[in-house]
C-alpha cells in the first residue's frame, strides 16, 4: 500500500511573485491567491497576503488551518487585531530596508537643495537659481537604529555629515554611538536635520510634539519614513507655519492625507504618497524571504522576522 506526502502549499497574492520564487524545492505547490473570495485549501503553510491591503483581507484566513502568514511591509500595528487567534505571523524585515533608506535620502537631499522648488519651476518653465543648504557638513540626528535607520546611516556616512543616533536604549553598535532616547532634550537644539525611521505603535506615537520640535533650532528639517502617528501633525502645521521648521514626509497623520489639509502647498513642505518601500528593490528582496521562509518549513525549522505568534 503506497503513502503520499501532502506537498507544502504556500499561496501568493500574484503571479510575478509567483514566478520569482522558482526554482523551489520538490514538494512545494505554490498557487495564487489574493486572499480574497473562498480559499484554495482547508490548510495552508504559507500565505503572502497583497502588498499594503492586509487590513481589507486578513478576516477571510477565518476557517482555514494556516501554518504562518508573511506580511510584505516591516510595520504590522493593528495586525493582531485582524488575524484569527491561533496564527503565526511574519513581518518583512530585511525587504524594505534599502528602498526606504534611499528615499529617506533622497527627501532629504531634495529638500536641502531645494528641489521641490526646481521641480514646480520646470513644470512652469521658469529658471530661478537659489542658493541653497548642503546635506554635507549638516548635523545629522537619526531617530531610530533598527534595520531602516542602519541603512540610513550607511547611506549618509559618504554625505560628510555629522551623524547622531537616537534609539530606546544607549548602545554602541556596529561603530556607532547610539544614544537613548531619554537624552533627546539635550541632543534635539544641535540637530539641523532629523531623520525618523522608528516603528509606529502607542510607545511611540507623537514622539515628534511640539516640545520636540521646539527644542529645534530654526530651519531644522523633519524627515519622516517610518509612520505618520510619530509626528504630531498638528504642532508640525503650527511650526512650518511660522517658519520654523520644514518637512518631507513620507507618511502622514492622517493618511492619505486629504484634500485641503494645511500641510498642502506649504513652502518647506515636501511629500511623497507612503512609497518608501515601493520600488523595484522590493521584488527580489521579498521573492528571496518567502524562499527562505519555504526553506526554514520545511526543514522544521522556526521562520524568520516570527513578530505575532
Amino acid at each position: 500500500m503506497s503513502s503520499s506526502i501532502r506537498p507544502l502549499v504556500v499561496t501568493v497574492p500574484t503571479a510575478e511573485l509567483a514566478g520569482d520564487l522558482a526554482p523551489l524545492p520538490d514538494g512545494v505547490e505554490v498557487l495564487v491567491w489574493s486572499v480574497e473570495g473562498p480559499a484554495p485549501r482547508d490548510e495552508i503553510d504559507l500565505v503572502v497576503p497583497p502588498y499594503m491591503k492586509m487590513a481589507d483581507v486578513l478576516t477571510h484566513l477565518a476557517g482555514v488551518r494556516v501554518g504562518l502568514v508573511q506580511g510584505q511591509s516591516i510595520g504590522y500595528e493593528g495586525v493582531a487585531d485582524l488575524l484569527p487567534s491561533g496564527m503565526r505571523f511574519a513581518n518583512a524585515t530585511t525587504v524594505h530596508e534599502t528602498s526606504t533608506a534611499e528615499l529617506a535620502v533622497a527627501l532629504t537631499l531634495a529638500a536641502q537643495r531645494r528641489l521641490d522648488r526646481f521641480a514646480v519651476d520646470t513644470a512652469a518653465g521658469v529658471w530661478s537659481p537659489v542658493f541653497a543648504d548642503s546635506l554635507a557638513d549638516r548635523r545629522v540626528l537619526l531617530l531610530g537604529y533598527g534595520g531602516i535607520g542602519k541603512a540610513v546611516a550607511a547611506r549618509l556616512r559618504p554625505f560628510e555629515v555629522e551623524l547622531t543616533a537616537v534609539a530606546s536604549r544607549a548602545r554602541d553598535e556596529d561603530g556607532m554611538a547610539v544614544h537613548a532616547v531619554d537624552g533627546l532634550p539635550d541632543l534635539l537644539p544641535q540637530a539641523e536635520i532629523v531623520i525618523v525611521t522608528l516603528p509606529g505603535g502607542e510607545a511611540t506615537r507623537h514622539i515628534v510634539d511640539d516640545a520636540f520640535l521646539s527644542a529645534l533650532p530654526d530651519g531644522a528639517l523633519i524627515v519622516n519614513v517610518g509612520r505618520g502617528p510619530l509626528v504630531d501633525t498638528d504642532a508640525l502645521v503650527r511650526h512650518v507655519e511660522r517658519g520654523r521648521i520644514r518637512a518631507a514626509l513620507d507618511v502622514t497623520d492622517p493618511e492619505p492625507l486629504p484634500e485641503g489639509h494645511p500641510l498642502w502647498g506649504k513652502p518647506g513642505v515636501l511629500i511623497s504618497p507612503h512609497v518608501g518601500g515601493a520600488s523595484s528593490a522590493m521584488r527580489p528582496r521579498i521573492a528571496r524571504l518567502v524562499r527562505r521562509q519555504i526553506e526554514h518549513l520545511l526543514a522544521g525549522e522556526e521562520p524568520e522576522n516570527v513578530v505575532i505568534r
